[in-house]
Parts: C-alpha cells; sequence; structure tokens
C-alpha cells in the first residue's frame, strides 16, 4: 500500500497488476474509501463493461480527481481515452487501473500509456505478512555487516503445510486439503476461461492445464522448450505462444539466467516456477502425506516457495533488486540477488536441517564470476542455527523468510 500511495502522488496513471484473488480489488476500495472525491468502476459488472467499450471518451471524460477502473484489461478501448484525457490534466493520481493480465504485454497499455503510467505487480501474501512479521530479508542481506544474532530464529509452526497452502488468502481460509485443491481446481479453470481467453481466441483451451502440470512438475529445473513441445504435444510456436500467456497472466514465473557478462544474459536458459507455491504442489500432486513419504519432493516446492517469497520481498524492498539463477557447468545457485550498484547476493535453498559439504560449491563459483561485486552468500536451510560456512557464506534458518 504505500508504494501505491507514494505513486498516486507523483504519477497521472498507476497500475496494479497481478493474477487473481491476489487482493487488487480490496486495495482499489480501500483507496476509495479514504477519499470523498473518489469514483470506482469494476468491468466485472456487465453494465458498466458496455458502457466504458460503447463510448470509451465518454466514460473517461466523467472521471473523478481520483478514478480507479478494476480489471481495465477487459476494455482495452478505454486506454487510448485514458491517454488523451491525461495528455490534457497531467496531475498526478488521476487514475488507478488494475488489471489480470501483464500491461506490458497487452500492446494497447504499453503504447497508449508509456511515460503517463507507473506499474507495480501484486503477488499472493508472503508467510511474513500472514504471520505480521514486517522484516524485509532482501534488505537485511545487502547490509555491510550480517548480525548473526538476529538470525536465531526457529520455525513456527509447519513450514512444509504453509508452503503447500502458499499464499492466496482464500485457499488459507480452507480446513482441508481437499477443499484446498477444489479451489487451486477452479482457480486455474476460471484464468484460463476468463483472462486467457480474453487475451487470445487461441485453440487448444482445453489442453492447457496439462501445460501447467508439466511445468509444475519440473519447477526449479531449467525451461526447455524442446521436451515441453514433446510431452505436451504443441508444436514449438504454438508453445511460446501458451508460455507468454501463462506469464501475462502471472501463473508462470520464469527465473533468468545470470552471467557476468550481461550481454550473455538473454542467451541462456530461464528456471521454470509458477507464481505460487501452493499452486505449484497441487498441479504437480504433491500432498503432505506424499512429502513424508517420499522427501525428494520437498526440495523443489519449498525452492518454488523461497522464490516466490523473496520475489514479493524484492517488490516491496527500499533497494531496487533483480532476480535471477546461475548456473557454470555442474554449478548452479538457486537464486542470485542483484542491486543497481551491481552488488550480488547468492542464495542457496536447502529444505532438509543438515548440511553436506559440497553445499557452498555454488557460491564459490559465483562467487569467482562476480569478483569483487560478491557480497556474501547464503545457505537458507531448515536448521535453526546461524552457522559460518567460509569467507562471506552464511547458513541461516528458512524461517528468516
Amino acid at each position: 500500500m504505500p508504494k501505491i500511495v507514494e505513486a498516486l502522488a507523483d504519477t497521472p496513471v498507476v497500475v496494479i497488476a497481478g493474477a487473481r484473488q491476489t487482493g487488487k480489488t480490496t486495495i482499489a476500495r480501500e483507496l476509495v474509501a479514504r477519499r470523498s472525491d473518489a469514483l470506482y468502476f469494476t468491468l466485472d459488472d456487465a453494465a458498466t463493461l458496455a458502457a466504458a467499450s460503447g463510448d470509451p471518451a465518454s466514460f473517461v471524460r466523467q472521471a473523478a480527481p481520483m478514478t480507479v477502473i478494476d480489471e481495465v484489461q477487459k476494455s482495452p478501448a478505454l486506454l487510448p481515452a485514458i491517454k488523451v484525457e491525461v495528455d490534457r490534466d497531467r496531475r498526478p493520481g488521476r487514475f488507478l487501473l488494475t488489471g489480470s493480465a501483464h500491461p506490458l504485454v497487452t500492446p494497447q497499455i504499453a503504447e497508449s500509456l508509456a511515460g503517463r503510467m507507473e506499474l507495480l505487480v501484486l503477488r499472493p501474501l508472503s508467510l511474513g505478512e500472514m504471520t505480521g512479521n514486517a522484516a524485509n530479508f532482501v534488505d537485511r542481506v545487502f547490509d555491510l555487516e550480517l548480525d548473526p544474532v538476529s538470525y536465531h530464529e526457529r520455525l513456527h509452526g509447519d513450514l512444509v503445510s504453509d508452503v503447500l497452502i502458499g499464499g492466496y488468502p482464500e485457499v488459507r481460509s480452507r480446513r482441508s486439503d481437499r477443499r484446498r485443491d477444489a479451489w487451486f481446481a477452479s482457480y486455474v479453470t476460471a484464468i484460463l476461461q476468463r483472462d486467457v481467453r480474453d487475451m487470445a481466441n487461441i485453440e487448444g483451451l482445453a489442453q492447457l492445464p496439462r501445460l501447467l502440470s508439466f511445468l509444475a512438475a519440473r519447477s526449479g529445473t531449467l525451461l526447455n522448450k524442446a521436451e515441453a513441445s514433446r510431452s505436451t504435444g504443441f508444436s514449438y510456436s504454438t508453445l511460446e505462444r501458451y508460455l507468454a500467456l501463462l506469464e501475462a497472466t502471472f501463473l508462470l514465473d520464469l527465473l533468468p539466467a545470470w552471467a557476468g557478462n550481461p550481454g550473455k544474459r538473454l542467451t541462456r536458459s530461464p528456471k521454470v516456477f509458477l507464481g505460487d507455491s501452493g499452486l505449484t504442489a497441487h498441479l504437480a500432486g504433491v500432498s503432505a502425506g506424499r512429502i513424508k513419504t517420499d522427501p525428494a519432493l520437498r526440495g523443489p516446492v519449498v525452492e518454488c516457495w523461497a522464490v516466490a517469497e523473496l520475489r514479493k520481498m524484492a517488490s516491496w524492498a527500499m533497494r531496487d533488486v533483480a532476480l535471477w539463477h546461475y548456473r557454470a557447468g555442474r554449478q548452479e545457485v538457486d537464486v542470485v540477488l542483484e542491486d543497481r550498484d551491481g552488488r550480488v547476493v547468492g542464495i542457496e535453498v536447502k529444505s532438509g536441517a543438515t548440511l553436506s559439504r559440497r553445499v557452498t560449491g555454488g557460491l564459490q563459483s559465483l562467487a569467482g564470476a562476480a569478483g569483487s561485486r560478491f557480497h556474501r552468500g547464503i545457505v537458507l536451510y531448515g536448521g535453526d542455527q546461524t552457522l559460518p560456512l567460509g569467507p562471506d557464506i552464511w547458513a541461516i534458518p528458512l524461517a528468516v523468510l
């Protein structure tokens, strides 16, 4: 919320984008309730959508000092009208738009509002938000000195259960795995039938859940489009189109590759993650019972959760931080954080409570590749002790997230 208020203070159009059920409408209504001069419209309402699409210029001209338009992607014709209105009067905070599709992949939004809007992405709730912990691990790891005492934190409750539930508020209110699975199944169907169909008139819509399940089962691995094409039966061109649509609706979160030479980053494969660990576990068929009988399933789901938590923290961190992964030969690091000064923090995620001697191999390789830019390495693990593992490398409990 503070970042939204800050953006409204100096930008004519602020766009809150994110997957459905992450709280965009709740935040928009709360902002409207704070002001007596604000108007709220939702394009989920058929009559409002008809009015906005039928005469967008007239619809926009009725704008209040602040006008909120929910699910704006449903009426792309509104965007040129908003551009004209903003160019006529560039006062900050005039329009707050929300959308369940990424605006930068919607040509009408990207072209019409370039230079006039600020984009904020809203993700599912972090576990820290749900437990009332306001500390931001992303900011803390870039501090000049790492305070080991502050990291002696124990796991509160069953972390695996939290990971399997994920961050969607409504899922957390359901008391049984069966009811949570029913919510996830309905959620995926709703997004594919509403948002994906709104964005593109595509064939094979019924086959998209199969692609999502394939991606969930390979969470944390490099994206192999040739394998995905063979396994799902989609042609290569169709697969690329579907992947772009899943990214645009925030179901798919690709983690790009880091390289010391920025020019090489675009040539390397990203890692596959879905936007929520609970959704990943549902689509991959991973349950608490299966994890107890097959611990090998635990690692990928916990890594998915940790990456998602770090993305959320980075979105509200005081520092501007980008997330990557690192791979050089057989050495890899799950997450690389890089700030605007070029400083690099490597993070390995291990779900177990014990650590092997080889656990720092990837971090040492990253340190060599980053040189003087390497700030420190962190191994997040399932134990409850903070341990030094080498120069500028620490083992820290997963509980800090």
